[in-house]
């Protein structure tokens, strides 16, 4: 039962910390994205993202911070393999799944339903 709390808690200040730079800071929904992305990013460059991973599961592994993530993960982790064409490679390599998924699912939610004008 405690895993879940914590899940829903971190989760859910992820969240938060997205809500206050839309309300307060008056940040575009683009530029929000961004910031949480690199700023997982950067918490996993430093080490710290794996150790959230662990103490809350999926509050750190489902919001946009994780892709972030699994951006610099992949990137090191081929850097470390294959020397400095890994970066990029590893940045594609890690992340391919996700992307396309969400490019057919995208694709199909716009065949079967129509925007409202």
């Amino acid at each position: 039962m405690e895993v879940y709390l914590w899940a829903f808690v971190v989760g859910g200040l992820i969240c938060v910390i997205g809500q206050i730079l839309l309300d307060v800071a008056k940040l575009t929904p683009a530029h929000v994205m961004s910031i949480l992305v690199v700023s997982g990013a950067v918490l996993s460059g430093l080490g710290l993202y794996e150790p959230l991973i662990d103490f809350a599961g999926a509050g750190a592994t489902v919001p946009i911070t994780s892709f972030g993530n699994s951006l610099t993960k992949g990137a090191l982790s081929e850097a470390e393999r294959t020397g400095l064409v890994g970066i990029i490679t590893g940045i594609f390599e890690v992340t391919s799944a996700g992307i396309s998924a969400a490019i057919i699912f995208g694709f199909i939610a716009a065949l079967l339903f129509k925007p409202k004008g």
